[in-house]
This record gives C-alpha cells, structure tokens and sequence, in this order.
C-alpha cells in the first residue's frame, strides 16, 4: 500500500507520527510536503496529495493543517477524493467505515501526537462496510458528476 502525506505549517507537529505509524505498517509513503515551520499555503499541499490519490499514484492519502478543515475541504475539490476531518477515534473510524473516505485529514493544533497516532492506526484498519453504505457513497459520486465537469 502507497499512502500520500501533505502538510503546511500548521499540520507539520503531526507529520512524524504519521509516517512513524505508517513505517511501522509497512507502508510506502509518498510524502509532499511541508519541512519545516514556515508559512506556507495548505491548498496547495491538499491538491497534491488529492492528485496522487485520485490518479491511483497512492491508495490513500493524509493531510494535516492546523485544524484539518481548510486543507480537507481544498482536498474534496478534486473529483474521486473522500477526505474526512477527523478530531476522535470514533469519527476516524466511521470514516472509513461508514464513508469509505480516502483521506483522513487532522489538525496539528487540535489533536495531539498520541491520538493522531491512534487514529491513523484505527483509519487504516478499519475495513469499508458496504452494505447500505455503498448507496450513500454512490451519491456522493453522483453528485460529484453533476458538478465536476
């Protein structure tokens, strides 16, 4: 498995725990960005990660900003891309499971290092449900192709 990670200034706290989570998973990571504490614009990070993702370069993708809304929703500007802003194991693990989402998106100023750990860890093995769920993402597809021309 290939998972792409980008971050900006805000989200960059978290970025090592990511990738020691994903080391210790054997994951590939394929790491956009940020390096360091300077200001930077985080939509600009989210469009690469999303592209890597929706393109099938990477299977899933991570973004961090300071709270995880900004850089998620740049993310779900890209057609095909899922990205959920998650604060608690319970909304990581619904995102997988309930929504299929294939970015978790999480703030460095609102979560700490030990629970982003722990929610990656949950994010990544918590498996799609299907069932009703199938639906429900479907129409987020559909929507997604009335607007994403």
């Amino acid at each position: 498995m290939k998972i792409a990670i980008g971050c900006d200034h805000g989200g960059i706290v978290l970025k090592p725990v990511v990738e020691e989570v994903l080391n210790k998973n054997g994951i590939e990571i394929i790491d956009f960005g940020c390096y360091d504490e300077k200001s930077v614009d985080y939509p600009d990070y989210a469009l690469k990660v999303a592209e890597a993702v929706s393109q099938g370069q990477a299977d899933k993708g991570i973004i961090l900003c300071g709270t995880g809304i900004g850089i998620s929703i740049a993310a779900n500007k890209v057609k095909g891309i899922r990205a959920a802003v998650c604060h608690d194991l319970f909304t990581a693990q619904m995102c997988a499971q309930h929504n299929n989402a294939n970015i978790l998106s999480m703030g460095g100023r609102v979560v700490d290092k030990d629970l982003a750990a722990k929610m990656v860890q949950i994010w990544l093995d918590t498996p799609f449900e299907g069932g009703r769920h199938v639906g429900r993402v479907d129409k987020i597809t559909a929507i997604e192709s009335k607007y994403f021309k």
